[in-house]
């Protein structure tokens, strides 16, 4: 799986969460900052 894959997998499961959970919610947090991780690691990469 590469890099933008992860991030757009990354990025439904967390608007996934979203809907069901609230936004301030410990497991969408979790799912956010897990993304931004990604994030960051591809914009390093570029």
């Amino acid at each position: 799986m590469t890099l933008i894959e992860k991030i757009e997998e990354c990025r439904e499961e967390m608007i996934s969460l979203s809907c069901t959970n609230d936004l301030t919610s410990e497991a969408v947090i979790a799912s956010s900052v897990k993304l931004d991780e990604l994030i960051n690691e591809y914009q390093k990469a570029i």
